[in-house]
């Protein structure tokens, strides 16, 4: 008798319909006892709780007051010496830079119309007047002139007091002040230019002594000039 023939058709008692469910049956079943991850609510919720009691235990508030960067306190406007009941305008009259010397010009024509005392100090013919400006503005570099100060406190620059005086603020800041002994004319002595030669020096910045000779003249700046008493406020 012959073999019976291979039947093609008989199916087979296993049957997969992928690789992908093979591989699952290899895979082990997840633990019960696997814990599932915080949500977000939760954990905002429990950060709250932490801050609450944190913020009410008084030793940890205390703690944290003292630890906590204290906020350094306000610094006052800037003021300067001998400036009371008077205007201070740091200005220079050299024409190096023409829009700083138009705008110490206008800023001086507009104070000199209010007729008040007016002490005008040029940092160009006393460097003393620089340094003093600067440590009195916390600034060693980066100061544009004019500098102008009234009855002692800050006002500003060019910019702002033109805005004052267009919109009729500046009279109000220099009411009460004294007016100028002389606001018309020029100054006989130095003509306006607020400083004269040294009278110790004639403007030689040495002057002899006899036991040491040739020393340096303390009465007048490093250009030999010392300020007009005529004119000065």
């Amino acid at each position: 008798m012959w073999p019976q023939p291979w039947n093609k058709s008989r199916s087979s008692s296993f049957s997969c319909s992928s690789f992908k469910d093979i591989q699952t049956l290899f895979l082990d079943e997840p633990s019960a006892t696997t814990k599932s991850k915080p949500s977000i609510f939760h954990r905002v919720t429990l950060a709250n709780s932490l801050l609450r009691a944190w913020s009410t235990h008084p030793k940890l508030a205390s703690r944290a007051a003292e630890d906590a960067p204290r906020a350094s306190p306000p610094h006052p406007p800037p003021s300067i010496p001998r400036s009371e009941q008077r205007v201070v305008v740091y200005f220079t009259s050299l024409r190096v830079v023409r829009a700083t010397f138009e705008d110490c010009k206008t800023v001086r024509s507009i104070l000199r119309g209010f007729r008040v005392a007016l002490d005008e100090r040029d940092v160009s013919m006393d460097s003393g007047f620089l340094a003093e400006l600067r440590r009195v503005m916390g600034r060693k570099s980066g100061l544009t002139l004019p500098r102008v100060f009234i009855n002692g406190r800050y006002v500003g620059g060019a910019e702002e007091v033109r805005w004052l005086h267009e919109n009729g603020e500046l009279r109000k800041l220099l009411e009460g002040l004294p007016a100028a002994d002389s606001h018309l004319r020029a100054c006989h002595v130095c003509d306006d230019h607020r400083f004269v030669l040294c009278g110790e020096c004639s403007g030689a910045r040495k002057v002899y002594a006899e036991k040491g000779g040739f020393k340096t003249c303390a009465a007048c700046n490093e250009s030999g000039l010392i300020r007009c008493i005529s004119c000065t406020c």
